[in-house]
């Protein structure tokens, strides 16, 4: 039996049984971190205290105490959520340096329930990539095709489930960056209701479409997930308090009762016709279990992609403001006055894509430009909010396929408009502060396809449900 091949429910019971240790289980993720992620390059660095952590819980165990939910079980965290005493660079070098003074609310949850933070993966810079080509520390590759990218900006979350480096891995969601890499890298990646887990110690990006996620190896491990990572927190103004239920008990049930929407026309004329037919045949295959499939208007979504880039750059052109050489992070040596200090700091500091969010961020929030694109952005954000609410009251979910095309080849997307379009399923949900999960729906010249599940706000039950149901049918159960 390979350790590393086991989803955490199974990890779990063998831990607490145990048949296998915390720190077998870490030791041996150490090793394979070693031997395969110099290639790979999904972590950025390991945490040195991880097996004396692991040793922790593993006497924890053995005194009959609780483990919690995730008693041993290693998880990765993105290198833009803050772990105490551990690097959080964002993979910048404007914070190549910067060693986190705290937890973020997450993971101290994770923490709660006995995991064992294993390392930092690696990112595109402040999250702003589909690739996680713009890292500083170097690109991270796809497990299936070393040539391929493994999507962004959470690739290196994705690329480590997906090559069996940790158990599960952190992510965040601005517009698709935790279910866009979930599809090219064949594992499940879910970006809950925005607010419904706690987004202290994330380094923002866009505050009001950010949203911390999660990758797992199948959707039992994502409900275990959902059950630890959510619920309200006073550090953070944004996050609601609502029950939370628990989402394994929605796993097995029949969800042949759940009406299914499919958008009534395509957001993009280019997708791969592959990808749409594979997930054609996925809904057919719901069809023939008794499900109702229907196709729903989505008048406004084709604006979405547009929206969200006027309205993510204007954001984060706030956000990284804090980045000025004064406080933290990098300062550059070469000036001589202030204004010099703060210009070379950032030019020197900022990467390429990075500069590029904060010049159009600057022009859409100009006098002249305000009112025609910033002001008209928000507005269309409202219709698209109004779509999705009108459509939810005809149906249950909404599937569509979770991106464009294949994975594709490192420096193939070199136009920035090609790469924003990656996004392009999965932005709308962000603008909504709907929760989405990503999950396997089978290959294309070996090479994973991902599949959409959308629900109302705070219906995370919903996608747990039917991504269950769907995984069973598509692997035949």
């Amino acid at each position: 039996m390979n350790i590393l091949n086991l989803t955490i429910w199974e990890a779990t019971e063998l831990i607490k049984r145990k048949e296998v240790s915390s720190v077998e289980i870490t030791e041996q993720l150490i090793t394979e971190i070693n031997n395969k992620d110099k290639e790979l390059h999904s972590y950025i660095s390991v945490n040195p205290h991880a097996v004396e952590e692991a040793k922790e819980m593993d006497e924890k165990i053995a005194k009959g105490e609780d483990p919690g939910a995730l008693a041993g079980i290693p998880v990765a965290v993105k290198d833009n959520i803050c772990v105490k005493g551990m690097p959080t660079t964002c993979a910048s070098k404007m914070l190549e340096n910067f060693y986190s003074p705290y937890n973020a609310t997450v993971i101290e949850k994770i923490k709660e329930e006995g995991a064992i933070v294993l390392g930092k993966t690696n990112m595109d810079e402040f999250a702003f990539g589909s690739s996680t080509e713009n890292s500083i520390f170097g690109s991270t590759r796809n497990p299936f095709d070393l040539q391929r990218v493994p999507g962004g900006s959470s690739g290196g979350s994705a690329a480590a489930v997906s090559a069996r480096l940790c158990f599960s891995a952190l992510g965040s969601d601005s517009g698709g960056s935790v279910r866009q890499p979930a599809a090219f890298c064949g594992v499940v990646g879910l970006k809950p209701t925005y607010g419904r887990v706690s987004r202290y110690g994330l380094v923002a990006t866009a505050s009001s479409l950010d949203q911390i996620g999660f990758f797992t190896k199948d959707v039992r491990d994502a409900a275990i997930m959902m059950n630890v990572v959510s619920g309200q927190d006073e550090k953070d103004s944004t996050s609601v308090d609502i029950d939370v239920p628990d989402y394994t008990t929605f796993l097995d049930k029949d969800a042949k009762n759940l009406k299914i929407g499919i958008p009534d026309k395509d957001l993009v004329s280019d997708i791969d016709s592959r990808i749409k037919e594979r997930v054609a045949e996925s809904i057919e295959k719901l069809r023939d279990a008794g499900m109702t499939v229907k196709t729903i208007p989505l008048p406004h979504a084709e604006y979405g992609m547009a929206v969200y880039n006027i309205l993510v750059s204007a954001e984060s052109l706030s956000n990284l403001a804090r980045f000025d050489g004064v406080k933290y992070g990098f300062r550059s040596e070469d000036y001589t006055e202030l204004y010099q200090m703060y210009a070379n700091t950032r030019g020197a500091g900022l990467g390429p894509e990075v500069k590029r969010r904060i010049m159009l961020g600057a022009c859409m929030l100009s006098v002249d430009y305000y009112e025609p694109f910033y002001l008209k952005a928000k507005k269309i954000r409202t219709l698209i909010k109004k779509d999705f609410t009108e459509a939810f009251k005809e149906v249950d979910v909404i599937i569509t396929p979770t991106t464009t095309e294949l994975p594709f080849r490192f420096g193939e997307k070199s136009e920035p408009l090609k790469m924003y379009l990656s996004d392009i399923f999965t932005a709308n949900v962000n603008l909504a502060g709907l929760p989405a999960v990503s999950i396997p729906a089978g290959f294309i010249d070996k090479l994973p396809v991902g599949l959409q599940i959308i629900a109302p706000h705070f219906r995370e039950d919903r996608i747990i449900g039917m991504a269950s149901f769907i995984e069973r049918c598509l692997k035949g159960g």
